[in-house]
C-alpha cells in the first residue's frame, strides 16, 4: 500500500506552523551565537584573549540546560504545550531586543547577557518541542516528523551559521544583526500563533521550583524508564558528545590538515548538515512509516566506520604555502575522500538519532514525556561539557592529532553502543530484522491496516521459510509473539531474536506434552494482555509451495480466549534460500520479491479451521 510522503506533513496545519517555528528558532540561535563569536574575534575592541572570550560564550549557552531543562519539563507537562510555545517566542523577542542594543553600542556585557538567555529560549523549547509532536502526529507519522524536525534543525543551523559570516563582512554589520535577529524571532511568534491546540497532559501537576532537586529528580526519572527508553536517553546524549567532538574540531581541522581558509570550514560544515538532513529525511523510507530502532545500529556503525575512513584519508593533502579556499580543495582528490566520509557521518548520525528520538516519544507514558525529554537534555549538556574535557585531555595531554582523536572517538563509540545494545537486545534484535527485510528480500505490504493497532487479536500465516517470523515481525508496526516450532525456535542465532521477542515455542503433544502445555497458557497470557500473536496453523514448513492443512491449535486458542482473527498470507518466499525447496539455491531469488497480505478480521465464532484456510489460500493467490 502506497503511503503520501512524510513532506506532505508540510502541508498540514497540525505540523507547519510548529515545523516554521521550530526552524526560524534554531536559525536565530545560530544567526546571534555566531554573530557574537565573529564579532569577538574580529570586531570588538576587548582585553585578554579573544579565544577565553569565545569559551565563555559556548559555556554561557549550554549552562542553561543544566539549570532550567527541569523547569522546563515541568511546564511542558502542565500547561497547554501551544500556549507555551507563543509564550517562549515571545520571550525570544525580548531576549533578541537586548542582543540588537548590545550590537547597536558595542555593549559586550549585552550580547553575553542575550545570549545567556538564548541558551535558557532553547532549554525551555527542548521538552516542548519533542513532547508536541506524539500529540500531534499519527503513529505512522512520527519518525517522518522527527526526520523533518532533524533536518529543518541542521540546515537552520547551517544557515545561521553561513548568515552570520555574511553579516558581519558588512561594514554596517551591527545595524544588520540587530534588525534581522529581532525580525526572525518576531517570524517565529507570527508562526507559533498558527500552532493548533496541544492540551496540557498534567495540568494538576504541582511545580517544584528548585532548581538543583528537580533537576536531579528529572534526570533519575529519565534514566529510570524502561531499559529501552533510558538506553536510548544514553544513546541520544552520546550522540551529542560524539557530534561536538567533531563539529568544534572542523575549524582546526580545515586550517591544519585541509591547508584551508573559512570558506572550507563553511564547505565542510554544510556537507555534514546535509548529511544529517539527508539521513533524517530517509529514516521513514527506510523504516516503513514505523518506530524502527533497528536502524540505531546500523547508523552506529556507519558512525563507526566513516569515522575511520575519515582517519584513514587525513593526512593526504598536499601542504600550500597559501591557504585554499573551498574551490581549491575541491580540486584535490584526496579532499573529495574527506568530504564523502563527513557526508557518511551526516547520513548515518540522522539513521542513529532519529529512531531513538521516536522511540523515547512513542514509549513514555504522556505525564512524564516532556520530563524525559528533559532529563534528556540535561545529560547531553552533560555529554557535550565532558566533550570538550576529554578532547582538552587528548589533544593537550596525550598530543593526540585531530585525525587521532578522531580515531578514538570511533573506537568509544563501538565500546558505548555495544554496553547499549547488550543491555536492550531489542535493538540487536531489530536490527538483524531489517537487516533481512532490506537485503535479501523486497518485502511490499498489502492491508496490514487491517491489523489493529490496539488490543488483542490471533493472526494466522501460511509457513513457507525459516524466516517467516522474522519478515512478518519486520513488517507490522505493532510487537507480535509468535508461536513457533521449538525447533525453528533453538535455531543458532535466530533464537536470540526469538527469545527477545518473546516468541513461544511449541511441539506437538505426541512430541513433548509439557511444551505442547505452556505454549497454550503463554498464549492465553499473551491474548488476555491485548497483544498480537501469531500462529503458523499448518504446524510445519510446506515442503511443495502449497499450504497444507490447518491443525486444531487455532480451535483451542479461541476457545479459551476468544479474540479476533486477522488471516494473513506471505507471497514470493518459495524457492528462497530459507525455503525447503529442493531446487533453491544461494543466489537464487536473491532480493526477491515478497508480499505480506491481510485479510479483514474475522470474528472468534466464525473462525473455523476451514474458513481459516480458505482465507489465507485466497489471499496468497497463486503467487507462490
Amino acid at each position: 500500500m502506497s503511503h503520501p510522503s512524510q513532506f506532505s506533513l508540510l502541508r498540514k496545519r497540525r505540523f507547519l506552523p510548529f515545523f516554521v517555528t521550530q526552524s526560524l528558532g534554531a536559525l536565530n540561535d545560530n544567526l546571534f551565537k555566531q554573530s557574537l563569536i565573529l564579532a569577538i574575534l574580529y570586531k570588538l575592541a576587548i582585553e585578554g584573549d579573544r579565544g577565553i572570550w569565545v569559551n565563555l560564550c559556548a559555556l554561557l549557552f549550554i549552562v542553561p540546560f543544566f539549570l532550567f531543562s527541569a523547569l522546563a519539563g515541568q511546564f511542558g507537562e502542565k500547561y497547554d504545550k501551544d500556549r507555551l510555545i507563543r509564550l517562549i517566542k515571545l520571550g525570544e523577542i525580548a531576549i533578541m531586543l537586548v542582543g540588537a542594543a548590545g550590537f547597536a553600542f558595542d555593549h559586550l556585557a549585552l550580547m553575553l547577557v542575550a545570549l545567556f538567555a538564548m541558551g535558557t529560549h532553547s532549554a525551555l523549547f527542548g521538552p516542548v518541542k519533542y513532547s508536541i509532536l506524539p500529540q500531534t502526529l499519527h503513529e505512522d507519522e512520527l519518525v517522518g516528523g522527527n526526520g523533518l524536525v532533524e533536518m529543518g534543525t541542521f540546515l537552520s543551523i547551517l544557515a545561521g551559521t553561513i548568515g552570520a559570516g555574511i553579516m558581519l563582512s558588512s561594514s554596517n554589520y551591527a545595524g544588520v544583526v540587530s534588525v534581522v535577529i529581532v525580525s526572525v524571532a518576531a517570524l517565529g511568534y507570527l508562526a507559533s500563533r498558527a500552532i493548533p491546540s496541544a492540551p496540557a497532559d498534567t495540568p494538576e501537576l504541582r511545580l517544584n521550583w528548585n532548581i538543583f532537586s528537580e533537576s536531579w529528580a528529572t534526570l533519575k526519572m529519565g534514566l529510570n524508564q524502561t531499559p529501552a527508553v533510558s538506553r536510548s536517553v544514553v544513546g541520544n546524549s552520546w550522540f551529542w558528545f560524539v557530534g561536538a567532538i567533531y563539529l568544534t574540531q572542523i575549524p582546526a581541522y580545515a586550517k591544519e590538515w585541509l591547508y584551508g581558509d573559512e570558506t572550507v570550514v563553511t564547505l565542510i560544515l554544510t556537507v555534514f548538515s546535509v548529511g544529517i538532513a539527508l539521513g533524517s529525511m530517509l529514516c521513514e523510507k527506510l523504516s516503513g512509516r514505523k518506530v524502527e530502532i533497528g536502524l540505531v545500529p546500523f547508523g552506529s556503525f556507519g558512525l563507526t566506520v566513516f569515522g575511520l575512513l575519515l582517519w584513514w584519508h587525513s593526512g593526504q593533502m598536499p601542504s600550500t604555502l597559501q591557504p585554499n579556499d573551498w574551490l581549491a580543495v575541491l580540486g584535490f582528490s584526496q579532499a573529495w575522500w574527506v568530504l564523502f566520509d563527513i557526508l557518511g557521518l551526516g547520513v548515518f548520525g540522522g539513521f542513529y538519532i532519529v529512531p531513538l528520538y521516536a522511540l523515547i516519544q512513542s514509549r513514555t507514558a504522556e505525564n512524564e514525556r516532556a520530563r524525559v525529554i528533559a532529563a534528556n537534555n540535561i545529560l547531553n549538556a552533560l555529554f557535550m561539557v565532558v566533550s570538550a574535557l576529554v578532547t582538552i585531555l587528548l589533544l593537550s595531554v596525550a598530543n593526540l592529532t585531530i585525525p587521532e582523536l578522531f580515531l578514538v572517538v570511533s573506537l568509544l563509540n563501538i565500546a558505548v553502543n555495544t554496553y547499549i545494545f547488550k543491555i536492550v537486545p531489542e535493538f540487536s534484535m531489530r536490527f538483524m530484522i531489517w537487516l533481512l527485510s532490506h537485503s535479501m528480500y523486497r518485502v511490499q505490504h498489502k492491508n496490514l491496516q487491517a491489523i489493529p493497532d490496539e488490543g488483542a487479536a490471533l493472526l494466522v500465516c501460511n509457513h513457507v521459510s525459516f524466516v517467516d517470523a522474522l519478515l512478518i515481525g519486520g513488517a507490522v508496526r505493532r510487537p507480535i509473539r509468535f508461536v513457533m516450532y521449538y525447533k525453528i525456535y533453538n535455531l543458532p542465532v535466530l533464537n536470540f531474536i526469538f527469545r527477545t521477542a518473546g516468541t513461544i515455542p511449541i511441539a506437538g503433544r505426541a512430541e513433548d506434552e509439557a511444551i505442547y502445555e505452556r505454549a497454550f497458557k503463554k498464549i492465553a497470557e499473551y491474548l488476555n494482555d491485548g497483544e498480537l500473536v501469531c500462529i503458523f496453523p499448518e504446524g510445519k514448513l510446506t515442503t511443495d509451495g502449497q499450504i497444507n492443512e490447518f491443525k486444531a491449535g487455532v480451535t483451542r486458542i479461541l476457545e479459551q480466549t476468544p479474540v479476533p482473527v486477522i488471516p494473513m498470507a506471505l507471497q514470493g518466499l518459495w524457492g528462497s534460500f530459507f525455503s525447503r525447496d529442493p531446487n533453491k539455491g544461494f543466489l537464487r531469488r536473491l532480493w526477491s520479491r515478497v508480499t505480506l497480505v491481510a485479510g479483514e478480521p474475522i470474528a472468534a465464532s466464525e473462525a473455523t479451521q476451514k474458513r481459516l484456510r480458505e482465507q489465507v489460500t485466497a489471499l496468497r493467490g497463486q503467487t507462490l
